[in-house]
């Protein structure tokens, strides 16, 4: 493999650092005694958020799996295209999530981050098996930006998470108001 068909993961691992630790310091502003408490009616308590995020990184994983185990299919240019994956940080656009939440990840605050660096550590794990692999022709469609490549899919994990590190913060100052 060419080296310079293997698009660098350096970048990527650096901003899921950034996004991870902006996310956790969220969490770790909610007073003990509201983790659980929702904000409003129809809106997440940080509990609720923190389980979204751990299953949509490990979703995005295990899609990226999927899609790397099966045999390559080439895509039409027409049929690559996607709105910018920094989108997913905006806060401003609501939307609804395509995976239902699944109660067993909406626990108190240690377990639920024990839960979320688990699902980082296999998300790591699984971007060091992948590194030598050219990932960019590896896609499969998110329901609202269009059809992604794998490397972008790791990039929407960290915009992601910033999205929610913002909508957290959100719900804290609800709790302040």
């Amino acid at each position: 493999m060419n080296s310079e068909t293997v698009q660098k993961l350096d970048p990527i691992l650096v901003l899921l650092q950034g996004s991870r630790h902006r996310f956790v310091a969220a969490a770790r502003e909610v007073p003990v005694d509201k983790w659980r408490s929702s904000p409003g009616e129809g809106r997440w308590s940080p509990a609720e958020v923190v389980a979204h995020v751990t299953m949509v990184e490990r979703a995005i994983v295990a899609g990226a799996k999927k899609v790397l185990q099966a045999p390559l299919k080439p895509v039409p240019l027409r049929k690559r295209w996607h709105l910018p994956v920094a989108l997913a940080a905006w806060r401003g656009a609501k939307r609804r999530t395509p995976i239902p939440l699944d109660p067993s990840f909406v626990t108190d605050r240690p377990e639920a981050l024990g839960l979320l660096t688990t699902a980082r550590e296999e998300t790591l794990s699984f971007i060091a098996t992948a590194q030598n692999i050219d990932l960019k022709p590896y896609r499969f469609p998110h329901p609202f930006l269009g059809s992604l490549n794998v490397y972008d899919w790791f990039r929407l994990i960290a915009y992601h998470e910033l999205r929610h590190a913002q909508q957290i913060r959100e719900v804290v100052e609800t709790f302040h108001g």
